[in-house]
């Protein structure tokens, strides 16, 4: 098994929680990344499945499509030349702003670490 961690982002904190996934789900979420057509395709973190909704340089949105919870589901993927960060997060707008900036800080010590 591999772990992807997961980062949830509850005010006033961040809590970071491993997922357990196969290595065969984490190549074909690397692959999705590879293959570059984040507008044509969806993919899988676990169980659940996302589409794209946005995308920028280095990293894009997703929302999740088979979710549970009334307020939804998202997950942030931030690629640098070193890492893949993926953020999963409950709810909606205001819970991805906030994932988004806990992510971009968490890659910065990352990226920090790395030099």
């Amino acid at each position: 098994m591999t772990r992807l961690d997961r980062l949830d982002y509850c005010p006033p904190y961040a809590e970071q929680e491993g997922i357990k996934a196969k290595p065969i789900e984490v190549n074909q979420f690397l692959d999705f990344i590879k293959r570059n057509n984040f507008q044509s395709e969806n993919f899988f973190i676990g169980e659940n499945q996302y589409m794209v909704t946005s995308i920028y340089e280095g990293w894009f949105c997703a929302r999740c499509m088979n979710t549970m919870h009334p307020a939804g589901e998202g997950a942030i993927v931030m690629q640098t030349a070193s890492f893949v960060l993926v953020a999963l997060y409950d709810g909606s707008i205001g819970s991805a702003s906030r994932a988004m900036v806990v992510s971009d800080q968490f890659a910065w010590q990352l990226g920090r670490k790395n030099l």
